[in-house]
């Protein structure tokens, strides 16, 4: 007689972007499988045996020719994990920063039914960062500061690759960012799409063979503009419009020392009174641009509201 299946039980896969991981990922493989029932590994075009290793560990081994970066790994794990139908998905480093015992907390809004979208976060009571080092802390909440800017959202830890997904954020979540930047856009969409957000507290460690594969300088770089620019689009008064009036500000007191000074330095009139002038002119460009921008993005709200009932 054969045993009942329980079909309610949820199907619930972990998956992990891989780049030349074979110092650890064997580990990381065996201990997620302690908590999930499947593991996925997206070989970013690794040169070394990392995908041989996960597979013998009992992964299944999604593999690009070429490295396509963290945003290419996720598009291709997303595709997958649909395919599967699973019920919940857990995004985890294969470096062995992030902690498999910490599965069963990141997922357990998820299953609840509490949340859509759950991260593991260094910077809530409960969780931190193993030795992690003081300008990384710092560059993580510089960039989360302008994420949340434009977001509103409040994360404390944007940048956590430990993340876990409803169905329901599977299905809906969109993003074109192939490289770090992934982890804003991805938030920024979850807030468009209404999904809920909650922060679930994780320990992060440093002390791993290889940490990431991106430098704090180049991630952060590449992070920070791409949060700015987001910004922009999204209170272009605050990002045009402050720095027009300093600008502006600026010009108008060259202005005035230039024209106090006048008749004892008239040789030196030409120079700083120039300066003044195209300081002052960028100043109320920046401004009028920021103006117009703002209006635009209030109209395009207004028209969306009362066309077709978004907001």
């Amino acid at each position: 007689m054969s045993e009942d299946v329980d079909t309610n039980k949820p199907f619930i896969v972990a998956g992990m972007p891989m780049y030349n991981e074979e110092e650890t990922i064997g580990t990381v493989v065996t201990t997620a499988l302690r908590y999930v029932d499947a593991v996925i590994c997206i070989d970013d075009g690794s040169s070394d045996s990392s995908a041989r290793i996960a597979e013998a560990c009992g992964a299944t081994v999604i593999r690009h020719r070429v490295n396509r970066g963290y945003g290419g790994a996720l598009k291709t794990l997303f595709i997958r994990a649909k395919e599967l139908d699973v019920d919940a998905l857990v995004v985890l480093d294969s470096d062995g920063q992030h902690s498999s015992e910490d599965i069963p907390k990141l997922l357990e809004p998820i299953l609840r039914g509490t949340a859509d979208f759950a991260i593991g976060s260094r910077f809530v009571d409960g969780g931190s960062g193993t030795d992690m080092p003081a300008y990384r802390r710092l560059g993580i909440k510089v960039i989360t500061a302008a994420s949340n800017l434009s977001s509103d959202l409040g994360i404390k830890d944007t940048q956590s690759g430990f993340r876990a997904f409803s169905r329901t954020a599977l299905d809906r979540l969109r993003f074109d960012s192939e490289g770090m930047e992934l982890s804003l856009e991805m938030l920024e969409d979850a807030r468009e799409k209404q999904l809920e957000i909650v922060e679930v507290p994780t320990v992060i460690r440093y002390d791993v063979p290889k940490g990431s594969n991106f430098t704090a300088v180049s991630h952060g770089f590449t992070v920070l503009t791409w949060a700015m620019l987001s910004l922009s689009q999204k209170k272009p008064l605050l990002v045009l419009g402050l720095p027009g009036f300093g600008l502006l500000a600026t010009g108008a007191a060259m202005g005035m020392n230039t024209a106090q000074g006048v008749t004892n330095h008239i040789d030196s009139f030409v120079g700083p009174g120039l300066s003044a002038i195209w300081i002052g002119v960028l100043g109320l460009a920046l401004m009028a641009t920021g103006l117009v921008l703002q209006s635009a993005r209030g109209f395009l709200r207004h028209l969306l509201v009362r066309e077709f009932g978004l907001d």
